[in-house]
């Protein structure tokens, strides 16, 4: 069966969107974008350059006064107006998203809602954001604080999933009353274009938003602008080391959503089944590039190789392959740089003594264009190798067993991520105890993921970053607080 290859003329050509202006052209280099699922090329795209980057921020800059000064029911009612149109064209997005990184049509289909559900809740924030007042006790007076935007948001997101991520920032940032500036990836950046039209199709004043697709060089001024008041990166570990470093020259705060090596907990009196089934979808979601997907399987040893007859039966019916085909449920690595990391992977975690359970071998046959790897599990190995240690971000799962609840509270947070945790149990007061131990910043008890909706907030510990996307929380990270005394004694009146 052939592949479906994405058409060009579905797909927005845009790289860079200033004011209110689509620019088919950036200042940066041309470069080819990758298909995954063939390694065949959709587009040569003008990326943008350093120069863009400067008229974008003087383009929010523009605007950042009348934009703030928005009462906040007209900036709700522009937030729904947003979510309404990005659901009337749901459909547009599915090549977008299914061409930039292979995501699988499932998943293609879910985004465009996940985008409105975004706008409509931080929406419904817009006319609500306010201060408070607190008692003074050194003599009259009134003190208040208020709540108030940055100025211009510089959002840098990830490839793996570009509109959840671009969604997850830029929503909560101009309902606060920002202006952004929005880097698309450069492997993957056609949803977020069409985001972006959109949303200026829907009435967003021109300089509010603006985009600018690239890839180093475009952070790097991103990060060095001086315009630009706040940066909030979702990506890698060591990239954000450089980007801090870079902000350090200007003191500018930056908001980081980081890496993971999520544990998932399996105890002996869980739903054995049902486990199984949530511990794949750390292999399954975004076919395993997800930060947060949990990889670490720690598992009971009175039900360890149970688990993993019944892990090899259910991967075995995973379906891997075209992306644009029902019922597929695993698509590409998004390169062929990473199949070869992420096959070194598992190469040397066999060599060190790690039995595979299932796959570990790239597709062949139809598939051998592509890059396509069918879910791989390595049981046995060591909680310090590799493997258990580092993000693979492809559909690998490291399985481990464990004696007692501490023995398993010790291996989940031996590492040095802290983005999300899984335990699987029917014990409530073992699930509030472990709970109660666990380093990370979102943690599913007998799920995987349902936590994901914009109401309830994201983010890391240790070195998966600091702040917080996502509910309340997420709103604040992009306002500032600001005191006021006002004095009240009589001779000041």
């Amino acid at each position: 069966m052939a592949f479906q290859h994405p058409a060009v003329a579905d797909l927005p050509l845009h790289p860079v969107i200033i004011g209110d202006k689509f620019e088919h052209e950036g200042s940066g280099s041309r470069e080819p974008h990758i298909y995954p699922a063939t390694g065949r090329v959709t587009s040569e795209i003008a990326m943008g350059g350093a120069q863009d980057v400067d008229r974008a921020v003087a383009a929010a800059r523009a605007a950042m006064a009348a934009w703030r000064s928005m009462p906040g029911d007209q900036r709700r009612n522009l937030f729904f107006r947003i979510a309404e149109l990005i659901e009337a064209r749901a459909a547009s997005f599915v090549p977008a998203l299914v061409a930039e990184n292979g995501s699988v049509l499932g998943a293609a289909r879910y985004m465009p809602y996940d985008a409105a559900q975004k706008f409509r809740y931080f929406g419904g924030w817009a006319d609500k954001i306010h201060g408070r007042t607190i008692p003074m006790w050194t003599g009259p007076a009134h003190d208040f604080v208020s709540f108030e935007p940055y100025g211009v948001i510089g959002a840098i997101v990830p490839w793996n999933g570009p509109l959840f991520a671009a969604t997850m920032v830029i929503v909560p940032a101009l309902a606060a009353g920002n202006c952004v500036v929005l880097k698309a990836p450069n492997l993957a950046p056609y949803s977020v274009m069409l985001l972006v039209e959109l949303m200026l199709e829907a009435g967003m004043p021109p300089g509010v938003v603006n985009l600018v697709t690239g890839g180093v060089e475009v952070g790097e001024a991103m990060v060095a602008h001086p315009g630009i008041d706040k940066i909030e990166f979702i990506g890698s570990g060591q990239t954000a080391k450089q980007v801090l470093a870079a902000a350090a020259r200007t003191l500018k705060p930056c908001g980081l959503e980081l890496g993971g090596k999520s544990a998932v907990i399996v105890f002996d009196d869980a739903d054995l089944q049902g486990a199984v089934g949530r511990g794949l979808s750390g292999a399954i979601n975004a076919s395993g590039q997800g930060c947060v997907n949990g990889t670490r399987l720690l598992v009971q040893r009175t039900v360890y190789e149970r688990y993993l007859e019944l892990m090899a039966q259910a991967a075995s019916n995973i379906a891997v392959g075209d992306p644009f085909a029902e019922g597929t449920a695993v698509g590409p690595m998004i390169s062929e740089n990473s199949m070869t990391r992420i096959l070194g992977m598992v190469d040397r975690a066999v060599s060190a003594g790690g039995e595979l359970i299932c796959g570990g071998a790239r597709l062949s046959g139809q598939h051998a264009d592509g890059y396509f790897l069918p879910i791989t599990v390595l049981a046995g190995v060591e909680s310090q190798s590799e493997i258990a240690q580092q993000e693979v971000f492809g559909p690998v799962l490291a399985v481990m067993p464990f004696d007692c609840e501490e023995e398993a509270i010790c291996l989940a947070n031996d590492t040095e991520y802290g983005l999300g945790a899984y335990v699987h149990t029917s014990n409530l007061r073992r699930a509030h105890h472990v709970t109660a131990q666990l380093q990370a910043g979102q943690i599913h008890v007998n799920g995987s993921g349902e936590a994901s909706q914009p109401n309830v907030p994201f983010g890391g510990w240790k070195q998966s970053g600091h702040g917080r996307l996502g509910g309340i929380e997420g709103l604040h990270e992009f306002l500032q607080p600001k005191n006021i005394w006002m004095n009240l004694a009589p001779e000041a009146m």
